[in-house]
């Protein structure tokens, strides 16, 4: 086993230690934010709870909407990573469906790793009540899902400028996915094993109505 250098363990110990200072962030911000309301709540408060000053605070999220929406961000990018290595074969909605029940899989001790999971709800509840967050969610999956249709396009050849199917799919997959976000948000069990589980009747509903190998036409 090498043995680290001088200098790349105090890297390491720079690297965890921001690390730990976002998580920190995170979760004071969250705790607050459904505690006594998002726009209630200041950079100031939130830098005041993890003992760190506003410069500090900036390093790591650019506004209040960056860290209301940290954990979200990461669910969504480890989807995507499953996503862009689903096999060519898959039709698009299998890979689209897949991608999300393997993310689910092994993101819960991820999201565990920096905050509870019932305050996962319970800030996603809270993003759902706040008419700033809600518009900022909107655009955000409007983003995600333009994202995702390209990247669909991409896997079968298409010109997503050219041919509505990849967009019209996401636009499905995405309703289904708001749906059961919002069903889960507003029930009693907060575990990830309970959102993967209800994601995944949802999509069932969708996939003998929609897919089908689009190559073979």
């Amino acid at each position: 086993m090498a043995t680290p250098t001088p200098q790349s363990a105090p890297a390491g110990l720079r690297a965890r230690k921001k690390q730990r200072t976002r998580d920190a962030l995170i979760r004071a911000a969250l705790e607050l934010f459904t505690e006594q309301g998002y726009e209630a709540t200041t950079i100031d408060e939130i830098a005041e709870a993890v003992d760190v000053s506003q410069r500090t605070y900036f390093r790591y999220f650019a506004n209040k909407e960056d860290v209301a929406f940290a954990v979200q961000a990461m669910v969504e990018a480890r989807f995507f990573d499953e996503l862009s290595v689903r096999p060519a074969t898959e039709a698009p909605l299998t890979a689209l469906r897949s991608a999300v029940m393997v993310a689910w899989d092994d993101i819960g001790s991820a999201i565990e790793s920096v905050i509870p999971v019932e305050l996962y709800m319970r800030a996603f509840r809270m993003i759902e009540s706040t008419p700033a967050l809600v518009a900022a969610h909107l655009r955000r999956s409007s983003e995600l899902e333009e994202q995702m249709a390209r990247l669909i396009a991409r896997r079968e050849g298409l010109d997503v400028n050219t041919d509505p199917r990849p967009r019209v799919l996401v636009a499905a997959f995405g309703g289904v996915m708001r749906v059961a976000g919002q069903v889960w948000g507003e029930g009693q069990e907060c575990t990830v094993a309970s959102i993967r589980e209800l994601t995944q009747s949802y999509l069932d509903h969708i996939g003998p109505a929609m897919e089908d190998d689009w190559r073979a036409r």
